[in-house]
């Protein structure tokens, strides 16, 4: 008897199981957590673009304080790297958020934007005026990009996370490109 009952609530748990997921319903998250994000595939392009983007700007941004000819420029390089290390840290997770692995589709490209990995070779044997060209080129190019690709985040993009960061770095770097037409 025990048997056959324990038989028949299985078989009715299933049965509820089933007519539940036929019905569309699923388990709500806990109050407590927050449901994850819905990323989509413009969120985690932009996400594995960006990462390389300040990756690289980043390179050349960390040779300005012992190459750069004017110290303003030196200054500016400085406040650039500090909010592209910021930039970094938040990309990071949200591409952990997205739950996309970290497969760098973007290694080794070059593209509109990007700063070159022989414009990080050159800019280590030139100093003062011709590092300052180098680096202002290099960076207005990269934030006009970066301040594209982050406008289509924001129209395109589906998770909130992804679409609020891209509203701040593109805030930010309307900031940099201002302050870099100050010193330049």
């Amino acid at each position: 008897m025990q048997l056959r009952r324990n038989v028949l609530t299985r078989r009715t748990a299933a049965a509820l199981l089933l007519g539940l997921a036929a019905a569309g319903c699923t388990p709500q998250p806990a109050a407590d957590r927050p449901a994850p994000a819905a990323f989509n595939s413009t969120d985690t392009a932009w996400i594995q673009l960006m990462i390389p983007m300040d990756e690289r700007a980043s390179l050349l941004t960390d040779l300005a304080p012992a190459r750069a000819g004017r110290p303003a420029l030196a200054a500016w390089a400085k406040e650039a790297e500090s909010r592209l290390e910021d930039e970094l840290a938040d990309l990071r997770e949200l591409l952990r958020l997205s739950g996309v692995p970290d497969t760098r589709p973007h290694e080794g490209h070059t593209m509109p934007g990007m700063v070159g990995l022989d414009t990080v070779r050159r800019a280590k044997n030139v100093t003062g005026d011709g590092f300052d060209r180098l680096l202002t080129e290099s960076l207005r190019a990269h934030l006009v990009q970066v301040r594209m690709l982050c406008a289509s985040e924001r129209t395109s993009g589906s998770a909130a996370q992804a679409k609020d960061l891209a509203a701040t770095i593109e805030r930010s770097v309307a900031e940099q490109i201002t302050r870099l037409d100050e010193v330049t």
